[in-house]
């Protein structure tokens, strides 16, 4: 893979089984079918109105492509702050500035397989935030998106899992949206 000038491949944290950071790998080495333990977060973003932003990853990911989930996710660079981390991510990937930052589940941990056989191996903080304007996505990061009540939210991805992202499966499991 080539970088243009100037610029570096994308790094990600490694961890110990403990979550203990014991060194950084180029990400696109690290999503394959042997996927260390690495660091990264995920975000979900309300609106004034109390609802949830989900969006519907490209069809050009990598990983689970086309399966809707919440507002974005992503990794902390190495030494980089995550809530630095998550503002840069939001404001890449939906040109969304992220306000008042929460952290909803910080344990969060999940490994997952995608049908390409693509693997999430990631100790992931979930956040919740605040958002004052809609997104104006990325086309090569989301297909689409809508502001959804929280409870619609959770009956959908009840009724069918199978159409979200397993760490939005996951994180529904063990948070409530409603109460937040």
């Amino acid at each position: 893979m080539s970088y243009p000038s100037g610029s570096s491949p994308e790094q990600v944290v490694l961890l110990s089984e403990d979550g203990d950071p014991i060194g950084t790998a180029d990400k696109a080495t690290v999503h394959g079918d042997n996927t260390p333990l690495h660091l990264a977060f995920s975000c979900h973003v309300f609106d004034a109105r109390g609802r949830m932003l989900v969006t519907r990853r490209a069809l050009g990911k990598a990983a689970f492509p086309g399966v809707w989930t919440n507002a974005f996710c992503g990794h902390p660079a190495p030494g980089e702050d995550p809530l630095d981390a998550i503002r840069r991510r939001g404001l890449r990937e939906l040109a969304l500035p992220i306000h008042d930052l929460e952290v909803v589940l910080p344990n969060f941990r999940y490994r997952a397989v995608d049908a390409g056989g693509v693997v999430e191996n990631e100790i992931c903080p979930v956040y919740r935030s605040l958002a004052r304007d809609d997104p104006m996505p990325r086309p090569d990061e989301v297909d689409d998106w809508a502001w959804v009540k929280p409870g619609d939210l959770v009956k959908a991805v009840t009724a069918a899992p199978f159409a979200f992202s397993p760490w939005l499966v996951l994180q529904l499991q063990q948070w409530d949206p409603i109460a937040a």
